[in-house]
């Protein structure tokens, strides 16, 4: 029941294959979307390098540069989207950022810099991606994003992600209800902690893991397929009545109170 054949889904954020936006990317393809697919450019070229190779076996029709703290880049990709695709259906916001040293250590002493660094990247990307992608979308369509606990309580070492994450979700329900009457619907997945390149930067991220292993209903945590899987439900047509949510996909910790 679950086909997403014939539409175009745009997937940003893939790092590596821990990347949860590669598991996004990999439940989309077997769901028959047509993938395009952003990195994060480097001088070197590295970043293109190991995401082409990772990428190939799903065939992306579209590959493109597209660093959120570049206008241009961002306009370019969607110029190219434009002029490709015609229209998109599928947008997938898998990306955030801050500095180690703004994770750990007193919340009142986080720069300003790296407070405003952390909610561009984290936060106001996914205002600027949906403004981009809201024009191509005549058909209407689904964006989904990636949050986390830490944005809806305090979670050690996680300090000015809890609060871009925070954003994220106050933005998801701004929003939905602005797209909506364009038949555009917006929700979040609030992910269980998972190892991937940028939840390593969260101090005792292993720690968190194990205590979920410990205290959620399904004695677990979850892998990066099942929240593609939950990623390609909300793009498909059988949640077409759901937007403006925030899913918990994390073998049922949030629901516990000890």
């Amino acid at each position: 029941m679950l086909d997403l054949t014939g539409k175009n889904a745009l997937v940003t954020g893939i790092a590596n294959n821990r990347s949860i936006a590669w598991g996004i990317a990999q439940q989309l393809h077997k769901a028959g979307a047509n993938l395009g697919i952003t990195y994060l450019p480097d001088d070197k070229g590295k970043m293109e390098k190991k995401v082409a190779e990772l990428v190939e076996p799903l065939q992306p029709s579209l590959f493109l540069p597209c660093n959120v703290e570049s206008e241009e880049q961002i306009q370019s990709t969607f110029d190219t989207i434009r002029d490709k695709w015609g229209s998109l259906n599928i947008l997938i916001h898998c990306l955030a950022f801050a500095n180690k040293e703004d994770l750990s250590g007193d919340f009142s002493q986080t720069s300003r810099s790296g407070f405003n660094k952390a909610l561009e990247i984290s936060t106001y990307s996914l205002v600027q991606l949906s403004g981009a992608a809201k024009p191509l979308m005549t058909d209407g369509g689904s964006i989904v994003t990636l949050t986390y606990l830490g944005g809806a309580r305090a979670v050690p070492n996680y300090n000015v992600m809890g609060v871009a994450k925070a954003g994220l979700e106050a933005s998801v329900r701004y929003l939905a209800a602005e797209l909506g009457p364009n038949n555009i619907r917006v929700n979040a997945i609030s992910a269980g902690p998972i190892r991937t390149l940028a939840s390593s930067a969260v101090g005792g991220i292993l720690d968190m893991i194990h205590h979920v292993e410990q205290i959620a209903p399904l004695r677990r945590t979850v892998t990066q397929i099942e929240v593609g899987n939950t990623a390609a439900f909300l793009s498909s047509d059988l949640a077409s009545g759901i937007t403006g949510q925030v899913l918990y996909v994390d073998a049922g910790y949030e629901i516990m109170g000890m």
